[in-house]
C-alpha cells in the first residue's frame, strides 16, 4: 500500500516536473493549472484511499463484529424476555385455579377449626358439668353429715331436758345405787 501512494506521489512530482518545462508560449495558462489540479485530486484521492484502506478494513471489521455481539446478545435478551413474558403468562392462567384452590384450602381449614373449636367446647363444658355434679354431691354429703349432728345434738338436748325433767333425788339415788352395782359385777 504504501508502495502505490509512494508511486503515486511520484508520478504526480514528475507531471508537475513535466508542467514546469512547458514552453513560455503556451496558448493557455489555465491549462497548466488544470493538470496541477488534477494531479493534486489525484495525490488527495490516492491518500484517501491509502488511508481507507489501512485504517477504514480494521475499524469497518470490528464495527462489524460489535454490530453482530450486539444482535446476538439482543437475540438472547429477546429470548430471555419471551421466555419471561411465557412465564407470566403460564401464571396469570393458573392464577384463577391457584385462587380456586386457596379458597377450597381455607374454607377447608376454616370448617376443621370450627368443628375442632366445638369439640373442644363440648369437652370442656362436660368436664364442667362433672366437676359441678361431684361438687353438689360433696356438699350434699356435707350438709347431710351436718344436719345428722344437728339432729343429734336437738336428740341429745331433748333427752337431758326430758331426763332432767323426770329426774328427782329418788331416781338420782336410783341410778348411782345401780351404777356401782355394775362396777362390783365387773371388778
Amino acid at each position: 500500500m504504501r508502495r502505490l501512494a509512494f508511486a503515486a506521489l511520484t508520478i504526480g512530482l514528475s507531471m508537475g516536473a513535466v508542467m514546469a518545462q512547458e514552453p513560455a508560449g503556451a496558448k493557455d495558462p489555465e491549462e497548466g493549472l488544470e493538470i496541477w489540479k488534477w494531479a493534486n485530486f489525484a495525490i488527495l484521492a490516492g491518500g484517501l484511499g491509502y488511508l481507507a484502506v489501512k485504517k477504514g478494513g480494521p475499524f469497518f471489521a470490528s464495527r462489524s463484529e460489535e454490530i453482530r455481539k450486539g444482535i446476538t446478545d439482543a437475540e438472547a435478551l429477546r429470548k430471555n424476555a419471551d421466555a419471561r413474558a411465557a412465564e407470566v403468562d403460564r401464571r396469570l392462567a393458573n392464577l384463577e385455579a391457584d385462587v380456586k384452590q386457596m379458597r377450597t384450602t381455607v374454607l377447608a381449614e376454616q370448617a376443621a377449626a370450627a368443628e375442632r373449636l366445638r369439640q373442644e367446647t363440648a369437652a370442656e363444658l362436660a368436664r364442667i358439668q362433672d366437676h359441678a355434679g361431684r361438687e353438689i354431691d360433696s356438699a350434699a354429703k356435707a350438709a347431710r353429715v351436718d344436719l345428722q349432728r344437728y339432729a343429734a345434738r336437738l336428740a341429745i338436748d331433748l333427752a337431758e331436758q326430758k331426763i332432767r325433767s323426770r329426774m328427782n333425788a329418788e331416781s338420782q339415788g336410783v341410778l348411782v345405787d345401780d351404777f356401782v352395782r355394775s362396777l362390783d359385777h365387773h371388778a
